[in-house]
């Protein structure tokens, strides 16, 4: 399950394409001012092209997720032996949730756990996959599920999916 892990962020794009929006003083030939409803109209332009992008790779983290979860083909659906802690924001703003998975079988476990933090109504803000390695029989193992970026407000963590393997 080890691989490379490919992260994007809307965050760098949203300020270059603001940058860009708002930086176009020159009108289309270059010469003569633009108007500031121009400039109005790029910005929310390229916000609505951003907020596109934010939803395609938060859908894209989702698929993501549910593969490296389904590569496990001896795996237990075991969701209701995963709690969850309270959400946390660390330093660099990113959503923590400490995952305590309980190894109810009669040898050692590992689990792969898929953490969804949302927002206050629910809707998705990210998603990400944990794994908590070589639980002992009858124990419980502990892992930190931390967001892939900045995430403000009030999060709140669920378990999406949980397997025992």
């Amino acid at each position: 399950m080890a691989g490379p892990r490919i992260r994007r962020t809307a965050g760098g794009a949203a300020v270059l394409a603001l940058a860009l929006a708002l930086s176009g003083c020159a009108g289309d030939d270059g010469d003569s001012p633009a108007e500031p409803s121009d400039a109005a109209s790029r910005a929310a332009s390229a916000a609505a092209s951003l907020a596109s992008e934010a939803s395609e790779v938060l859908a894209s983290a989702t698929a993501e997720a549910g593969r490296r979860i389904e590569e496990i083909t001896e795996g237990i659906d075991v969701r209701d032996d995963v709690r969850l802690g309270t959400p946390r924001t660390d330093g660099a703003g990113r959503a923590t949730v400490e995952v305590t998975a309980r190894n109810t079988a009669a040898s050692a476990r590992s689990f792969v756990v898929q953490i969804d933090f949302t927002d206050r109504d629910g809707n998705l803000r990210d998603t990400v996959v944990v794994t908590v390695s070589g639980v002992p029989a009858g124990q419980s193992g502990r892992a930190t599920a931390r967001s892939t970026h900045a995430l403000s407000g009030d999060v709140r963590a669920e378990v999406a999916r949980a397997v025992r393997y």
